[in-house]
């Protein structure tokens, strides 16, 4: 039996040690732990019974797991026989009540732990308290470490490996978390062959285990199938069992296992952030979820220790303002506090970037695409045409969220969930988060017909995905991608081609975006817009409503109060305000009979669990049809001033020029300029594509993806 810290060398504690006292980010670090963990162990030691998720049980079970974790690595580097004591002590608690405890009752589909009402959580008390046991096993009697593995960490791996041994296997972020609690207690104990189970799984010659889960969870590209936000949950045990395995099973070299996918994944979940450092909340995720995550610190830190110590990895340390306590983050802090003597350390910029989705890579992308204006601003633009996420997945491909002047001006509505707030359905998903959350109409997409796409079926949805079209990056001053979703409704093919353009005349990016739609027959289209602000101003008359119905009776709409309506059979114009900017949308439908419904969220909501949130949408009739807009954010607004700035915008029109299997034209007009954009419908185009479109007797050519001119005084100057 080991009395090692499995995550330190003695070399690796003596150059931890001489970090303690010094203004670096290491050595804040440290003495930001010493006074949490010295705080809390104040307080009289208790382990609890059970208790809900968010509960003052739950609460109390997670708090002494974390403080255990750091009291375990403080001492190691301290020296202080406080830190050991205090997790001994707790320990010995534990194992004192552990096996009387009993598992709690199920409430959800999850199964229950001792501690906990999920073995999900039972799990991460395992990771970070075997990671505790090890730093302190060495000021333990053989009496008291043989209890403690008797009476709490075999029978937790017993639980996980035999009871819950369909959880152990399931290639699913659980798995890793379970995985992760193995490996670690097994190296923590002595017994090696549960870690070779961890990483390898209970029968090699199936599916599971760690070496599988990263294999089929992630992308080559690093991507995660269900999204950012689980990403970022994710990550922490990844990250750990694979800095375990380095260190316990260097033959496996897991930091160069499939293409280095451990970094990938690292770089990737980073990639996606806004420029706040806040995670767009693809599929289901809270919309608050960033960076300064305690499980992305810990990546960022192992990433620059094993991979790369760029500015972006600097710039992210920066951000999160220290290191994980441990020998990767102090050569994360070393190599800033060398940049940081020589020069000033910018915000990471991550460039625009695709990152492909499934197991090879193949099975559709999520797109990233970022530019900055001439503020200095970084817009971003974000669109899903990859996999559909398992059960945490929502039923939007071609869903886009756009980000600028730090909010979402296109906004992603997330879960239906209060993470912890047990009186909330005791913090687990609420019944509105499949009711309205995950269905197409809560996002930025179109609705065919008022119905979920792959009508609300999970199996069917995991068996398709989208088809990348193009993805053009280059040019400094239009950004875009496109891609295919032809299996997601029957009958239909549908196509988004989205822009972010950069004009002289205009303040920030516009935003163009094109979704083509073809199937048979007539059909109704809903093209919707979930924004935040006040309406300033409109191009059409529409009438409000004083008694207010629900749009529809099913897939999402019958969440929806429908507030007000207006014929805008031509271009329509919408305009509010957020925060201190003007936002000025115009779209039209190239069947010429479109209609704008106002909605706001919360109708059929007993239990007011649905934020209340406004959305606009596009609504036209039709079979195949194109539907044309940008997005311009403009001016600034000061209420405490009374200042108003350039309300009104610069673009004064879009219009579809014709679409057809070949490509589609559209024209913009600002008070400066005329845009023609051309974009190829064709699915196997290529750079070097000659593509002719011809419109009413009137031919277009251009070679490539697509073509944008602009004419000012009819002079063309892209």
């Amino acid at each position: 039996m080991t009395t090692q810290p499995i995550l330190f060398t003695p070399d690796e504690i003596v150059q931890l040690r001489q970090e303690v006292g010094r203004e670096t980010l290491m050595g804040q670090a440290i003495a930001k732990n010493i006074a949490v963990t010295d705080a809390f162990m104040s307080l009289p030691l208790e382990v609890p019974g059970h208790g809900d998720g968010g509960s003052y049980e739950h609460n109390r079970h997670k708090d002494n797991y974390t403080y255990m974790n750091l009291a375990g690595r403080l001492f190691v580097i301290t020296q202080e026989q406080k830190y050991a004591d205090f997790v001994i002590a707790l320990l010995e608690e534990y194992a004192d009540k552990y096996l009387e405890l009993g598992f709690q009752v199920q409430k959800n589909t999850n199964p229950t732990g001792r501690i906990f009402h999920q073995i999900l959580n039972e799990h991460g008390w395992l990771l970070f308290t075997s990671i505790a046991y090890s730093c302190v096993s060495s000021q333990m009697t053989e009496a008291q470490r043989q209890r403690i593995i008797d009476r709490v960490f075999m029978p937790m791996i017993e639980m996980s490996t035999e009871k819950y041994a369909h959880r152990f296997d399931h290639i699913h972020n659980h798995g890793v978390w379970a995985v992760a609690a193995v490996g670690a207690c097994a190296v923590a104990i002595g017994k090696p062959e549960y870690l070779d189970m961890a990483v390898y799984g209970k029968n090699r010659a199936e599916c599971s285990g760690f070496l599988d889960q990263v294999s089929n969870l992630f992308a080559p590209s690093g991507y995660y199938l269900e999204g950012p936000y689980y990403s970022r949950f994710t990550i922490r045990p990844l990250v750990l069992l694979a800095e375990i395995i380095h260190r316990h099973m260097p033959a496996v070299d897991i930091y160069n296992y499939k293409q280095g996918v451990v970094g990938n994944t690292v770089q990737a979940l980073l990639a996606t952030a806004y420029p706040n450092g806040v995670f767009p909340a693809m599929n289901d995720a809270s919309q608050s979820m960033s960076i300064a995550d305690a499980g992305v610190q810990v990546a960022v830190s192992i990433y620059g220790a094993h991979y790369a110590l760029d500015d972006n990895i600097l710039g992210m340390a920066k951000i999160q303002g220290g290191v994980w306590m441990h020998p990767c983050g102090l050569q994360v802090s070393r190599a800033y506090e060398k940049a940081a003597s020589e020069r000033e350390i910018g915000l990471p910029y991550w460039p625009s970037m695709e990152l492909s989705e499934g197991p090879n890579g193949d099975q559709g992308a999520q797109g990233f695409v970022r530019m900055q204006d001439k503020s200095g601003d970084v817009s971003q633009l974000v669109m899903n045409y990859g996999m559909h996420g398992m059960g945490h997945g929502h039923f939007d491909t071609l869903g886009i969220t756009l980000f600028n002047r730090g909010h979402e001006v296109l906004r992603e509505y997330g879960f239906g969930r209060w993470v912890n707030v047990e009186p909330k359905f005791g913090g687990r998903y609420l019944p509105e988060n499949p009711s309205y959350a995950r269905q197409t109409v809560a996002h930025n997409s179109v609705t065919i017909d008022q119905t979920c796409q792959n009508y609300f079926d999970v199996e069917r949805a995991d068996s398709v995905h989208g088809l990348p079209h193009f993805f053009q990056v280059d040019d400094e001053n239009i950004k875009g991608m496109s891609a295919f979703a032809n299996h997601h409704y029957d009958g239909f093919a549908m196509q988004r081609s989205v822009f972010l353009l950069n004009l002289d005349e205009l303040e920030a990016p516009l935003l163009i975006d094109l979704y083509r739609l073809e199937g048979e027959g007539e059909h109704q289209y809903d093209y919707s817009h979930q924004y935040s602000g006040q309406i300033i101003r409109t191009n059409f008359a529409y009438e409000t409503f004083k008694e207010v119905n629900t749009l529809g009776d099913d897939a999402g709409y019958q969440h929806l109060w429908k507030m007000a309506a207006g014929q805008a059979n031509d271009t329509a114009l919408v305009s509010w305000l957020q925060d201190n900017s003007y936002n000025t949308w115009l779209g039209t439908s190239s069947n010429n009979n479109g209609e704008v419904i106002f909605t706001r969220s919360g109708a059929n909501d007993p239990s007011f669990n649905l934020r209340s949130e406004p959305a606009f949408m596009l609504r036209s009739h039709g079979e195949s049809t194109l539907f044309a807009s940008v997005l311009e954010t403009h001016g600034y607004f000061n209420e405490e001033f009374e200042q108003s700035v350039n309300a009104r915008g610069q673009v004064s029109n879009i219009r579809v020029i014709g679409h057809n299997e070949v490509g589609s034209a559209v024209e913009i007009t600002t008070q400066r300029s005329v845009v023609t954009l051309l974009v190829s419908n064709q699915a196997h185009v290529t750079e070097n594509t000659v593509n002719e479109l011809t419109i009413n007797e009137q031919t277009f050519n251009w070679t490539g993806y697509y073509s944008v001119k602009v004419n000012t005084q009819s002079q063309e100057i892209i």
